[in-house]
């Protein structure tokens, strides 16, 4: 019986935590993995690419299937590298390109 009571409520608690953090962002627990999942994989294949150099230091935010780009970037050639390489991931749908280019804000 108290271990019952015991399981009980700490199950009741890890529903609350879940249904509260799905409140605050919008998205259920599943969406924020999947989200986490996506940034990594893009940041992933980002720091793969040859110029690895330069597409590391890219800012890599995920939100429902839409991955932003943020950054500083040394030229145009190269932004258009990281978009690129992002649209390959698997689960990507959209890619909001932010990268401003050295010299050029």
């Amino acid at each position: 019986m108290r271990y019952s009571l015991r399981f009980l409520s700490i199950a009741a608690l890890l529903m609350t935590l879940v249904a509260g953090c799905s409140y605050l962002t919008g998205k259920t627990a599943g969406q924020n993995i999947d989200d986490a999942t996506l940034t990594a994989s893009v940041k992933t294949k980002l720091a793969a690419d040859q110029d690895a150099s330069t597409l590391t230091r890219i800012d890599v935010d995920s939100n429902k299937g839409t991955v932003t780009l943020n950054g500083i970037v040394a030229d145009a050639a190269t932004k258009q590298r990281a978009a690129e390489v992002a649209k390959k991931v698997g689960g990507v749908e959209k890619v909001v390109n932010n990268l401003q280019i050295q010299g050029k804000q």
